[in-house]
């Protein structure tokens, strides 16, 4: 079974902001999948359902960001979870500039604080990323403000095709693996970026 979690804040006051898009792709995977998002517990949303032969759970952590780890702890114990290769964690990444969608395993929290609650919570950092570049603000101190703040009018227009990237890199990596996923999904554009694996 697999446990994939998109990260983000609860209300709708920050749906459309740059932290959340980890939200908007697990809720249309969860739409692409069939999978119901209305079960309450865990402090999370979660439905469960297949991709490909895999059962999955795919949840929404209904903490705030620095506190998602409270939530995928407890999915991920009750659930039993094989092992962090099983966990997939969809967020926001302020070192890839906008549209760029990325695939890791393991890592560090690069200071994102919902990445830190998660690794401190489980006591590991293996788990697999599907990291959604948001870029970043042109002054470092401004970088609260900016995750929580809305996508610009035109990176809203682009914001259905970079979702639905994600979605497909997702589920192809639940049915095919990282590796596979990885070289089939990074060569979609001409960024350059070195990935660990």
């Amino acid at each position: 079974m697999k446990l994939i979690v998109g990260l983000g804040n609860p209300g709708g006051q920050y749906r459309f902001t740059r932290h959340n898009i980890g939200f908007l792709v697990v809720e249309r995977l969860a739409e692409e999948f069939d999978i119901d998002l209305r079960t309450k517990g865990f402090s999370s949303l979660y439905g469960k359902g297949r991709i490909g032969d895999e059962k999955v759970i795919v949840a929404e952590p209904q903490t705030f960001m620095n506190l998602s780890g409270q939530a995928v702890s407890g999915l991920f114990e009750y659930f039993k979870i094989p092992s962090p290769d099983d966990l997939i964690v969809v967020h926001d990444d302020l070192d890839l500039p906008f549209t760029a969608v990325r695939l890791k395993a393991g890592g560090g929290h690069g200071g994102h604080k919902g990445l830190q609650s998660i690794m401190e919570r489980l006591g590991q950092q293996g788990f697999r990323r599907v990291r959604l570049g948001i870029g970043r603000p042109p002054v470092k101190t401004m970088v609260d403000s900016y995750v929580l703040s809305p996508f610009s009018p035109e990176e809203i227009q682009r914001l259905p095709e970079v979702v639905t990237t994600a979605v497909e890199a997702a589920s192809f990596m639940i049915t095919h693996g990282i590796q596979a996923a990885m070289n089939r999904y990074h060569r979609k554009d001409v960024s350059n970026f070195e990935e660990e694996v």
